[in-house]
């Protein structure tokens, strides 16, 4: 065998293993992904069961299987804070003018209380002019 015969069965079984080393890889990751979700659909299908929702059973079990959905198609994320902090601040700036200093304090104040014992409380106070 010629020496760049050598030398081109080298690359292509080099790129070959590549291939099949990032089909795994990626396999894995897609799977370790449904599996989260899964679990993540087995508790709160387990909180639905149990009574540890603020919703009616079968309302709690039909959005849990859509949440599962959700995430195995891909369109179940999460932002981070600070991008839900830019949202609501982007949120503000649409209020009127006089409403809009009061909008802000509220989102940088933080929050008292829970959805699940009956709402969040915001405090802004705003001193007499």
């Amino acid at each position: 065998m010629r020496a760049h015969d050598k030398r081109t069965l080298s690359c292509s079984l080099a790129l070959a293993s590549l291939g099949i080393l990032l089909g795994v890889s990626a396999q894995a990751a897609g799977t370790q992904g449904r599996s989260a979700a899964q679990a993540q659909y087995l508790r709160d299908r387990a909180a639905c069961n149990a009574g540890q929702s603020d919703e009616d059973r079968a309302t709690c079990l039909k959005e849990a299987g859509a949440a599962l959905q959700a995430a195995r198609s891909g369109e179940l994320t999460s932002a981070s804070p600070a991008t839900y902090r830019q949202n609501a601040l982007l949120r503000c700036k649409e209020q009127p003018t006089d409403a809009r200093e009061a909008c802000i304090a509220r989102i940088q104040n933080p929050a008292q209380g829970s959805v699940g014992g009956g709402g969040l409380l915001f405090e802004a106070r705003t001193p007499a002019h």
